[in-house]
């Protein structure tokens, strides 16, 4: 075999995987360089547990990519595992052969994606072709994977991924997006029935598909991204290594318990956190950023975090992931965060109801834009702008007593992209009795007079207020949990930053952070 064209070509020519265009924003293929950096904290990680020994000079080490796409991962493994090889395998061939057939696994997530992956790691689309780079498979697919697998329907969802009946009960010719990985509860006897063996992988690296489109039954998106991580956490390796989103950290639907386990389990070693997915993925925007982690069955205790914004590493050593319920991803908010909450005063929590505060959906329409006797205000989105209508009281059948008083209506959702600083919450309506609100809004009650509204309004209006709901908010969703950090003041004031800084100790160069990355909120008559 000849390694400089087998290997190294690439070395003067552009990496193909480089210019393929993703699929969809939740199915990205991993630029080469991210999955190297991946590898690289890996080889640290072993060489750490292992008297400084090269994971890449140990042919006995099996690696597998349980949602190959482009098959990078397994692709960097073999381009190493060769180098690292060459002493206790001369013959280049033999060590290929070796590595391909005894080392490196991948399980396909589509038909098409298998086909890339053969392509990338045999230079052919069948492992047993006569272009193949290795000798030895008597398949066609090789080491990758991949066979039709169906859903398992259970009241019209999946009851592994959670995929409606309507959208993903498919016939043989279309995907169907059922991934092999997470459709079982056995994987190992599973893994077993793939490769024809009793394996047991020391390293589970990759980059999931991140969501299933109306995995809760209608339109919503599902999380699925978890379920491969938690799946390959029970293969029970050495090491598990996966590109996810990073709203894990504070928020997700269904994703409360593997947040925790995360955060408390001892086991993550390493996190490297890009709140700008950009930075990872040039071209591609997924809301939250994305994150990689290494997981080490291993260890137990703090854990490693790398923030990179703006081209610079943040490295953060030893931090203490369980410390709150969600993960504080600034570590410059750290402090901020405990000044706070060492104060010990009830959360604003107790004030803000829960979505659709009134039981009126978003796209009620039983309302007039005229004010008519008997009716009350609606605050509603029409017609893609603020409006207010006018409506029945009967047709409130939640929270009736919070008609009649002093409110405050936030914006339960608010997005401007992912650059600094950010407004990170829309603006507040302050809503006189009788009145109520659809779904767009959250509300804030009950306040006893204008007064104490508007003075809320003037908390909910500064930095301070909005920084620490940021913590808890990272993706465009305000719900009411993003306010649990925020602590309750006296409603007979106008509250401004500065009283706030005075209030809480804040040190200047905290105070510089905080306006850094939130921006001005202007009154609403402004």
């Amino acid at each position: 075999m000849n390694e400089q064209a087998g290997f190294t070509l690439r070395g003067r020519n552009p990496d193909v995987l480089t210019c393929i265009a993703n699929l969809s924003n939740d199915e990205v293929f991993t630029p080469p360089e991210l999955a190297n950096r991946m590898l690289d904290t890996l080889a640290e990680a072993w060489a750490a547990d292992n008297n400084g020994a090269n994971i890449w000079a140990d042919s006995t080490v099996t690696f597998l990519d349980p949602c190959t796409k482009s098959g990078v991962f397994l692709r960097e493994i073999t381009t190493r595992l060769i180098v690292g090889l060459a002493k206790e395998i001369p013959d280049l061939q033999t060590r290929v052969d070796h590595i391909l057939t005894h080392q490196v696994f991948g399980i396909g997530i589509t038909t098409l994606t298998s086909l890339l992956a053969r392509r990338s790691l045999y230079c052919s689309k069948c492992a047993n072709g006569e272009h193949s780079v290795v000798h030895g498979f008597v398949t066609e697919s090789g080491n990758i994977w991949f066979e039709r697998t169906e859903h398992s329907w259970k009241k019209e969802k999946c009851e592994f991924c959670g995929a409606p009946h309507a959208l993903f009960d498919r016939g043989p010719k279309l995907e169907n997006h059922a991934y092999a990985f997470i459709h079982t509860y056995d994987i190992k006897a599973r893994i077993g029935e793939m490769f024809g063996a009793d394996m047991q992988f020391d390293v589970v690296i990759g980059n999931p598909p991140y969501q299933m489109t109306g995995g809760a039954g209608g339109t919503s998106d599902s999380s699925i991204y978890h379920l491969f991580v938690q799946q390959a956490f029970n293969l029970e390796p050495r090491f598990v290594s996966m590109v996810i989103p990073s709203r894990w950290m504070a928020g997700g639907r269904g994703l409360d318990a593997f947040r925790e386990e995360m955060l408390t389990s001892g086991h993550i070693r390493n996190i490297t956190d890009f709140p700008d997915s950009g930075a990872a993925f040039p071209g591609v925007q997924i809301k939250g950023g994305i994150c990689y982690f290494l997981w080490d069955r291993d260890h137990t205790g703090p854990c490693d975090v790398t923030r990179i914004a703006d081209g610079i590493e943040h490295v953060q050593e030893n931090r203490a992931l369980g410390e709150f319920d969600v993960f504080i991803r600034d570590e410059r908010a750290l402090g901020i965060l405990r000044k706070v909450i060492a104060k010990g005063e009830p959360s604003i929590l107790g004030l803000i109801s829960g979505d659709t505060p009134f039981g009126i959906a978003t796209n009620f329409d039983e309302w007039t834009s005229h004010p008519r006797s008997g009716k009350i205000p609606l605050h509603l989105i029409s017609r893609g702008k603020r409006s207010i209508g006018y409506m029945n009281r009967s047709v409130v059948r939640k929270n009736v007593a919070a008609l009649d008083v002093w409110k405050v209506l936030v914006p339960k959702a608010y997005g401007a992209g992912e650059s600094f600083p950010h407004q990170i919450l829309g603006k507040e309506i302050v809503a006189a009795p009788p009145s109520a609100c659809t779904q767009t809004y959250l509300a804030v009650s009950p306040f006893q007079s204008e007064e104490a509204a508007r003075s809320f309004a003037s908390y909910y209006r500064t930095r301070f207020f909005r920084f620490l709901v940021s913590l808890r908010k990272i993706t465009q969703d305000a719900l009411r949990s993003t306010y649990t950090w925020v602590p309750q003041q006296a409603w007979n004031r106008t509250w401004t930053d500065a009283l706030l800084y005075e209030k809480y100790g804040l040190s200047q160069s905290e105070i510089d952070h905080v306006e850094k990355i939130i921006k001005p909120m202007l009154m609403n008559h402004e």
